[in-house]
């Protein structure tokens, strides 16, 4: 066996942007991918940026991504920072021949994200967005049914997930649409909307007909210190509850809820129920996002005999599945790299921008 048989590939050598928990979920999910040498870190909280620094043993921390960006020794950086910030970080690291793992949303709007999209291509590098939550274990589960084609051919949808007392930092980032895009619609309603579209099989979205509320928010309520503490930086500008009615190509339709908060159970609640021509589907994940499976039930019959059943689904990988796929695809090479441009997030969030403008003028808007 000659020298180049026996060599070993090049180690992958990656940089993350954002110490807050995303960043940290990706920092975590890298140190275990055998290849793969985290070698820069960016974020503004000094103190925490060298206490992430030591425990992963990363060589080089920078206060600014801008100068993370022009250290040479990179190959893949992930961006998990404020929403405004995806798009001007993203697009400097493609075009300097990085691949790139943003957090959703793809951007603020998607004009925004078109340009990421574009970015990727003329680079020829991977733009991946984690979706974390389509990685859900018990997701996962009821997907394999649907395509297996136990529920026969879905026809309607429902999926939500509502918080009691969730606006994060109620008077931060997270409030003001300029830097957001959006309150809980762009928030956690692009999580239902994927994991939504992907169980029916990434049907072409038609149509919203969507409405907003900010009822709460304005008024300093539905805020929760679990998403750290409260600031008094901007006013509430966005909405706190959303929902949205989409007429899908084939015929079928699917409703959306997204909501930090309203008077409901104390418990956070993701879920998903569909019906379709041979049976139905109901997924609630109470406690979301903590709860690591839901309670998963299939209504059916056999020969007009009740055949409801309960399967059974293993937690899910979340961040870790979604930091290896893109792994994978960085690994893959150029012939794969193409299908991994950030199109499907891109396509989200048309969607997104939809039922905004739909709940602006209070009319269905086509896609």
């Amino acid at each position: 066996m000659n020298s180049e048989q026996c060599a070993v590939p090049s180690p992958l050598k990656v940089g993350v942007v954002g110490i807050g928990w995303a960043g940290q979920q990706h920092l975590k999910a890298y140190s275990t991918i055998p290849g793969v040498q985290i070698v820069a870190l960016a974020g503004m909280e000094e103190e925490l940026l060298h206490s992430l620094q030591a425990e992963y043993a990363i060589p080089q921390a920078f206060l600014r991504w801008e100068d993370m960006l022009e250290y040479q020794d990179l190959d893949a950086v992930s961006v998990a920072v404020p929403t405004f910030l995806h798009a001007p970080i993203a697009i400097a690291a493609l075009e300097r021949g990085l691949h790139v793992l943003s957090e959703k949303p793809l951007a603020r709007t998607a004009n925004e994200g078109r340009t990421m999209v574009a970015a990727a291509r003329k680079a020829g590098r991977v733009l991946d967005v984690a979706f974390n939550h389509r990685r859900r274990g018990d997701i996962q589960k009821l997907k394999s049914i649907i395509d297996a084609g136990e529920l026969g051919r879905p026809y309607y949808a429902k999926a939500s997930w509502l918080r009691r007392t969730g606006i994060p930092r109620l008077g931060s980032w997270f409030t003001n649409p300029q830097l957001s895009g959006g309150g809980p619609m762009a928030d956690i309603g692009v999580h239902v909307l994927d994991y939504a579209l992907h169980l029916l099989g990434e049907p072409k979205v038609l149509s919203v007909t969507a409405s907003a509320h900010a009822e709460l928010g304005p008024r300093g309520r539905g805020g929760s210190a679990r998403f750290s503490p409260m600031s008094a930086e901007h006013a509430f500008e966005v909405e706190d509850f959303a929902s949205a009615f989409l007429r899908l190509e084939g015929g079928a339709t699917l409703l959306v809820e997204a909501g930090w908060a309203s008077y409901r159970e104390k418990d956070d609640l993701l879920d998903f129920m569909v019906y379709g021509t041979d049976g139905g589907a109901e997924l609630k994940a109470k406690g979301s996002p903590s709860a690591p499976v839901g309670e998963l039930t299939i209504f059916t019959d056999k020969e007009g005999v009740n055949a409801d059943y309960w399967p059974h689904a293993l937690p899910g990988r979340g961040h870790q599945a979604v930091v290896e796929e893109f792994i994978a695809a960085v690994r893959a090479g150029a012939a794969v790299w193409g299908s991994h441009d950030g199109s499907l997030a891109l396509g989200r969030a048309e969607i997104i921008d939809a039922c905004y403008r739909s709940a602006r003028e209070a009319k269905e808007v086509q896609l």
